[in-house]
């Protein structure tokens, strides 16, 4: 039954039976877990886990680590020589990954924004979790420090616009991100935007030089185009805000799957994984295919729903749950119920294009989107714990980078 639970959450569009099996297969499981008995073996827990964490839906990696404790209990499935390989395995990646966040942590130090900008967010680990959450493999290392540096460039400059910056300030410093050029800095107003744009700058130019070695230079000519979409797209929420302006759905949508940053994370995501990601493969993903919309979707709703009250006391622009609240008279809880039925479609749709449909686009590719949907859902499915990165997510955290596998 737990299998069957777990295999119906890759379900695509139009299989009723599935969507059955998921219904069923959830309330029996979940009312198996009151037997004392069950709930204490390492069947149980497993179960227990999996109604909270689908394993297709979480972050790989940290579902491996967590398979270790839980299969190390039960000697009967699993040989002496397969446990220790995964031990093994882990800890080597493991120590290879505390390795790259000390590099990023100086390299963070060294920037002094904790001084130099006190008003935006110091989540640094954070962002590489996503980063590893996207790609854990070794061979991936370039591209995911470069992935975890954006990222953590990407939450500065959305602090900026959210709780720092004012509207002549934001619309000269998006001009400059437009015009992507050193020169360009003369024009911003004040200190912060122009140290914020010299590292930009800086983090960009440094990840070009080391692609033009490998031949890959282009790849960085689509991240830069990403980028910009992301600052207009804040610009415009910015704008929003200050007028006081609540869209309808579909208008806010349209911005709000680029200012989630989950157009340009995959795009970024790319960068340093080799002439396997080619042109071709860039320029797919520039015209926002069905997977990536999708997996936009997803991040833009779950995050919404998990934090739109928080946003909305610090006087954010409005969010899904609002446009929805307003432009067809619902109450909050209808409004959630709609939007987290999109949710579900959205993933069905993930599930159909990267695995039934997309059969040519690399695989390498697809799975990129497919693994940080996964990030997504694990780190908005009860809170933006992102932000409030001190409850679950950081349970994740020590799982990766902390805590020892067991000997």
């Amino acid at each position: 039954m737990l299998s069957l639970y777990e295999a119906a959450h890759i379900r695509i569009h139009g299989e009723d039976v599935l969507e059955e099996a998921l219904n069923f297969t959830t309330t029996n499981l979940t009312s198996m877990t009151s037997s004392p008995s069950l709930s204490r073996s390492p069947l149980g827990r497993q179960i227990q886990h999996s109604l909270e964490q689908p394993i297709h839906k979480g972050v790989p990696r940290v579902e491996a680590r967590r398979y270790i404790s839980l299969y190390q209990e039960n000697d009967a499935t699993w040989s002496d020589t397969v446990r220790t390989l995964a031990k093994l395995d882990f800890k080597l990646v493991q120590t290879f990954h505390r390795q790259e966040l000390s590099d990023l942590s100086r390299w963070w130090k060294d920037l002094d924004f904790a001084k130099e900008l006190p008003f935006a967010r110091d989540k640094l680990v954070e962002c590489y979790f996503w980063a590893v959450g996207a790609y854990f493999e070794p061979t991936y290392s370039v591209a995911r420090v470069f992935l975890s540096k954006v990222i953590t460039l990407t939450t500065i400059i959305d602090d900026t616009f959210d709780v720092y910056g004012m509207q002549e300030e934001l619309l000269l410093f998006t001009d400059a991100i437009q015009r992507w050029d050193a020169s360009s800095i003369d024009q911003l107003l004040g200190q912060t935007y122009k140290l914020l744009y010299r590292v930009i700058l800086r983090v960009y130019q440094e990840m070009k030089e080391m692609m033009n070695k490998e031949g890959c230079s282009y790849q960085l000519d689509y991240a830069k185009e990403a980028m910009k979409d992301l600052v207009r797209a804040y610009f415009v929420e910015a704008k929003w805000d200050h007028e006081g302006y609540v869209p309808k759905l579909e208008e806010y949508l349209s911005n709000g799957l680029v200012s989630s940053a989950c157009y340009m994370i995959p795009t970024t995501c790319l960068v340093g994984m080799g002439k396997i990601m080619s042109k071709e493969a860039f320029e797919w993903l520039r015209g926002v295919p069905k997977p990536l919309r999708a997996s936009s979707m997803i991040g833009r709703l779950m995050n919404d729903v998990v934090s739109h009250k928080f946003e909305q006391m610090r006087g954010d622009v409005a969010s899904a749950v609002e446009c929805y609240m307003k432009e067809y008279g619902a109450s909050e809880l209808e409004a959630c119920d709609e939007i987290n039925k999109m949710v579900e479609e959205a993933w069905n749709d993930v599930n159909e294009e990267c695995f039934t449909r997309n059969t040519e686009i690399s695989r390498p590719l697809l799975m990129r989107l497919v693994n940080l949907t996964r990030m997504l859902h694990v780190i908005y499915k009860h809170e933006d714990s992102f932000t409030h990165s001190k409850t679950r997510l950081k349970e994740n955290v020590a799982l990766l980078f902390v805590d020892p596998v067991d000997p």
